[in-house]
């Protein structure tokens, strides 16, 4: 008996070893985006406001950023005070999320943007910089909104990135300008069928996304309603 005992406890302390190897990206307590960690941060923001007056913990940012991106916390402004420690799955101590606000106006909110598809961005800019800055194009998906030619820019298969809120595999498209973005239609198209609201034609409706999920849509254009209440690309 007590050797299948002292097997158990190998195997239990090569497991906790297994783990402390992980890359700190890959860890379990860096990609966990929800519950105590979020509601820490939350907590912390309201009571600098109040302490503040109606200040926000925030880094500056262009006033044309991605309204998604716009508003990240600064940890430096509520770390001890506030909170003990920065989360460990933000961005700051190795993990996969950047903390933001919304609504800052009226009831500044902390939501997180998932950095794994900035950098699925990222590559896909990598290689078209390669390219001369081009990418060409091989079909138009909305006015100014395009469909990348993969194979022209060397890819062996269409890039997609994991979506936060479905685990679908989803698409990019590319503006005139060279901007890259994620495409949302699919998931849209189930938060459209699931949501009990109202939605009118020229209304950005990302929303739906994000209202019941931690997760912003950051790197995507805005989508409203045709016709037929589904999701398109809303014209610029």
């Amino acid at each position: 008996m007590k050797k299948y005992q002292l097997l158990s406890i190998i195997l239990v302390v090569l497991a906790l070893l297994s783990g402390c190897m992980l890359p700190e990206s890959e860890r379990a307590g860096n990609q966990i985006p929800y519950g105590d960690q979020l509601n820490t941060v939350q907590n912390a923001v309201d009571q600098y406001r109040e302490a503040t007056g109606g200040l926000l913990p925030i880094k500056t940012r262009d006033m044309d950023v991605d309204q998604y991106i716009k508003y990240p916390v600064d940890f430096s402004k509520i770390v001890p005070d506030y909170t003990a420690e920065i989360p460990p799955n933000a961005f700051e101590t190795g993990g996969i999320y950047q903390y933001v606000l919304m609504d800052v106006e009226e009831a500044p909110t902390v939501k997180l943007v998932d950095l794994r598809v900035a950098e699925a961005i990222r590559s896909i800019n990598i290689r078209k910089n390669a390219n001369g800055g081009r990418a060409p194009i091989s079909e138009t998906v909305a006015d100014n909104v395009y469909k990348f030619n993969y194979e022209a820019m060397g890819f062996s298969e269409e890039q997609t990135v994991s979506s936060p809120y479905s685990g679908r595999e989803l698409p990019f498209v590319v503006t005139g300008s060279g901007d890259v973005y994620i495409d949302y239609t699919m998931d849209l198209y189930t938060a459209i069928q699931e949501y009990e609201g109202s939605l009118e034609a020229g209304q950005d409706i990302r929303f739906l996304l994000y209202e019941e999920s931690p997760i912003v849509p950051a790197y995507s254009l805005p989508y409203t309603i045709d016709e037929n209440n589904e999701p398109v690309f809303m014209n610029s």
